[in-house]
């Protein structure tokens, strides 16, 4: 493992790190939120409710990857970062409860919240970190999303298409700043490489977060369930959404999903995985939230017809955790599988028929087609010794 020996907070070369369980607990608050931000989903399957999710669900997630670099870097047995953490869960449990409202009267607090946690995180830990490097490192953060709050709050104050355009250009600026190792006035840029990583400590959070967002689809199908009429329909509804579920948890486990500690110890960049798992693990959670969105309204209406929304939503989403997928594997093999862009094609193949068939048919269709990559990626597996990760970094 490799460390970082300037910082005063940041982990020790200890041997093995795992996941703590405030950190598990953090995550249950953001498990609330995406389940919150699917159910906002179902309810309006249409263009706008589309846009306002992927707003929503990218500033949850931000907040979320964050914490997990803050909870890499630093020892949470410490009071401040103990502290600190706390505070984020407060922050982005305020955050999930505007977010049914974010667009309509819950604004300011959703973006308020949103501030608070981020820049309230990065004051913290300029003011309660010692030395040199680790103060200008929480600077660069802390100025970012200082710069970002101004179209965050000036959005909260506004309505209809306005806020939406300021909130995507505060996002544009939180996550190209990343991308640009938060390039800062008198201190530049995050020397490359920046990080020291906790190999363990990261695969099992990205594993952690991932796995609870399949949580949020197994919540949301059994509460819909729950609250109509048990028919035949709607159980056969459910156990396809437990199918999909099953099946999304399969597809990320296989080969890539449990190699990632291997390949972050291989690569030649261990910290280019806190760049990229971010955005990566960002397109799979997103599918999974668009299906849960889709799932829901499938047991609900079971036998309702398939609205080109509900049939969009439901195969994007798939699709976009496949993208994801896909990178991932790249990430931790340089290759993709072929079964991913096979599937890819099958679910822009089916699309235009699925409009013309029940809501279960539409689920059913779309489980059939992860059920195919499940399948392929056995029948590729089988008899072959484990393949060892060769990260593209």
């Amino acid at each position: 493992m490799t460390t970082d020996q300037a910082v005063g907070l940041t982990r020790e070369d200890e041997g093995p790190q795992r996941a703590t369980l405030l950190e598990l607990f953090l995550d249950l608050v953001f498990v609330a939120a995406l389940a919150l931000t699917s159910r906002t989903l179902a309810q309006r399957l249409d263009w706008v409710g589309v846009f306002e999710t992927v707003v929503l669900l990218t500033a949850i997630w931000w907040v979320w990857a964050a914490s997990a670099l803050a909870t890499e870097l630093q020892h949470l047995n410490r009071s401040s970062i103990f502290a600190v953490t706390l505070w984020v869960m407060f922050g982005t449990i305020l955050m999930a409860g505007a977010l049914p409202g974010a667009f309509a009267e819950h604004g300011l607090i959703f973006a308020g919240a949103y501030v608070a946690v981020q820049v309230g995180r990065g004051t913290f830990l300029v003011v309660a970190l010692g030395g040199r490097m680790e103060q200008q490192r929480s600077s660069r953060f802390m100025f970012w999303f200082a710069v970002s709050a101004v179209p965050w709050l000036v959005g909260a104050f506004v309505s209809g298409p306005a806020r939406g355009l300021l909130w995507t250009a505060a996002l544009a600026v939180d996550y190209a700043a990343a991308w640009l190792r938060y390039p800062t006035p008198r201190i530049g840029r995050l020397p490359t490489p920046h990080y020291a990583v906790a190999a363990d400590h990261l695969a099992e959070r990205y594993q952690q977060i991932f796995t609870l967002a399949l949580g949020d689809l197994i919540l949301v199908i059994t509460l819909t369930y729950a609250t109509h009429d048990l028919t035949i329909e709607r159980t056969a509804a459910l156990l396809v959404g437990f199918a999909a579920t099953v099946l999304l948890w399969q597809i990320y486990v296989h080969r890539a999903g449990s190699l990632l500690k291997a390949a972050i110890e291989a690569s030649r960049d261990p910290g280019g995985f806190v760049r990229s798992a971010p955005n990566t693990h960002l397109l799979m959670v997103g599918g999974v939230v668009a299906a849960s969105a889709s799932f829901e309204a499938i047991i609900s209406e079971p036998a309702g017809e398939t609205s080109p929304w509900l049939a969009g939503v439901l195969l994007g989403g798939l699709a976009l955790f496949l993208l994801g997928r896909a990178r991932f594997e790249y990430e931790v093999f340089s290759r993709v599988s072929p079964s991913r862009l096979l599937a890819l094609l099958a679910l822009a193949v089916v699309g235009p028929v699925l409009i013309l068939t029940p809501a279960l048919v539409a689920g059913l269709a779309a489980t059939l087609v992860l059920a195919g990559v499940a399948v392929t990626d056995s029948i590729r597996a089988h008899g072959r010794p484990p393949e060892p990760p060769m990260p593209s970094t």
